[in-house]
C-alpha cells in the first residue's frame, strides 16, 4: 500500500461522505424528489457532529491503521492484516 494510494482513498471516502451528507440534508429540507426513511427520521448531520465517526464495531479502518503504523515506523506493516495492525498498535 503506497502513501499516494492511501491518501487518494481517503480523499475519495471524504468526497463520498460529503455527497451523502449534502443529499441527506436536501432530503430533510424537502428539496429532493425521493427520500429514504433514514434520511428524514435520523438525527441531522449538524446535530450529530461526528458522534458516529470512527466508532463502529470494527474500530478504525485499515488505511487509518496503516497510516498510524507508518507514522510510528512499524516494521512489517505492509504484510499485516487489520487484526495484526490493531494488535501491533495496541488498539
Amino acid at each position: 500500500m503506497t502513501s499516494s494510494r492511501t491518501s487518494q482513498n481517503t480523499v475519495q471516502r471524504a468526497e463520498e461522505i460529503t455527497a451523502r451528507t449534502v443529499n441527506k440534508e436536501r432530503a430533510r429540507a424537502g428539496e429532493s424528489k425521493t427520500a429514504s426513511k433514514s434520511s428524514t427520521d435520523d438525527m441531522s448531520s449538524s446535530r450529530r457532529g461526528g458522534k458516529r465517526s470512527h466508532s463502529g464495531a470494527q474500530g478504525p479502518q485499515d488505511d487509518q491503521l496503516y497510516a498510524e503504523a507508518q507514522r510510528r515506523d512499524l516494521h512489517g506493516r505492509s504484510s499485516m492484516d487489520k487484526a495484526e495492525l490493531k494488535r501491533a498498535l495496541g488498539h
